[in-house]
């Protein structure tokens, strides 16, 4: 049985097309079957890039995605397709994080997630946005707020 299929998955095991601007209908999901656990999923994705929105210029980073799964995962391959859909999309880093951050919490609808950009200097300073959200009315709810409280990168 082919289990793609199955899932509704389309981007795994087929040719690799790549969307040239933001593409979040690329995202695919497959059931989690380990939905009684709490664990975390980290993806890290040190190819990331997108565009100024005002110079155009090329921006460089790393995005880290942590999430605990539900019910729904993302399938890694379409996750990569959307984050190369990024690279001629104008937007600031803040705007780049969050974006990520609330396609994958209406994908997915995870129990938490946080999304961190750690991009490269331009003109001699480095911006490193953090994003997060837990399942309000949850246990994750108080999780995304103490983790942002106690944020920090280094």
């Amino acid at each position: 049985m082919d289990t793609r299929k199955e899932e509704g998955l389309n981007a795994l095991g087929s040719n690799t097309r790549y969307s040239m601007d933001y593409a979040p209908e690329v995202l695919e999901t497959f059931i989690n079957k380990h939905q009684e656990n709490d664990y975390w999923v980290q993806f890290n994705c040190p190819e990331f890039t997108s565009l100024c929105p005002i110079t155009g210029q090329p921006d460089f980073a790393e995005i880290k995605i942590m999430y605990l799964p539900d019910e729904r995962m993302v399938e890694s391959k379409s996750l990569k397709l959307y984050l190369f859909s990024f690279r001629n999309h104008g937007d600031f880093h803040e705007d780049c994080v969050n974006i990520i951050m609330k396609d994958l919490v209406k994908l997915m609808n995870p129990k938490y997630i946080e999304v961190v950009g750690l991009f490269t200097p331009r003109g001699g300073i480095s911006i490193y946005p953090f994003a997060n959200y837990g399942r309000p009315g949850t246990k994750y709810e108080l999780l995304a707020e103490e983790r942002m409280m106690q944020h920090g990168i280094i």
